[in-house]
């Protein structure tokens, strides 16, 4: 494991592209920004990614009984 020590508005760069950029500082909380890639699942450790039902499933399930999407968030 790397561990680093950043500054507010400091980033960290991951590959060619994502950057992680050390938003606020507040106490013992760390605010981060997170610009990847629509494809990179970005999740929090604490939330497993949900299997995604195979499209045979979806016909047995109605549609209102799906969860939709949830919207990205993006601050200025």
């Amino acid at each position: 494991m790397l561990v680093l020590s950043r500054k507010e508005s400091q980033r960290i760069r991951l590959g060619d592209s994502i950057v992680i950029t050390i938003v606020k500082l507040s106490g013992d909380k760390v605010r981060i920004g997170i610009d990847a890639p629509v494809d990179v699942l970005v999740l929090r450790d604490e939330l497993e990614p949900r299997e995604q039902p195979s499209a045979r499933s979806l016909d047995a399930v109605p549609a209102a009984t799906l969860d939709p999407p949830a919207p990205l968030r993006h601050s200025a």
